[in-house]
């Protein structure tokens, strides 16, 4: 299972759209910051579970953008979004600096284990 964000940077505009929303905080993340988040997350039973459903969301999400589903895209986005506020502001400003990050760069690089290390506490 991975990150429902990350892996949609490079789907289509739309997607990174919903990203962006989603983000509002205007922080650029750095990778020390996706550890901090990955601590947060990582050390309460609570957002763990809520950034597991948001991956098994964020699954359904892509599926139903794969199939053409626009309602259904749009309505586990809503699911999506207001569970993403339930995780903090470092969340947040950690997703929003994701489309100002190169993946190849050494920090882009990071922030991607640090991604898989929060997959993996969903059994993926």
């Amino acid at each position: 299972m991975r990150h429902p964000h990350r892996r949609r940077l490079n789907a289509n505009p739309r997607l990174i759209v919903t990203i962006l929303v989603i983000a509002a905080a205007p922080i650029c993340a750095q990778a020390q910051d996706a550890q901090k988040v990955l601590k947060i997350i990582s050390s309460d039973k609570s957002k763990t579970r809520i950034y597991c459903e948001m991956a098994k969301l964020g699954d359904q999400m892509e599926q139903a953008n794969e199939t053409g589903d626009s309602k259904k895209f749009d309505a586990l986005f809503q699911k999506i979004y207001q569970l993403g506020k339930q995780l903090g502001p470092e969340y947040a400003a950690l997703i929003d600096g994701l489309q100002d990050i190169d993946p190849q760069s050494e920090v882009g690089q990071e922030i991607s284990s640090t991604l898989d290390a929060l997959d993996n506490l969903c059994g993926g």
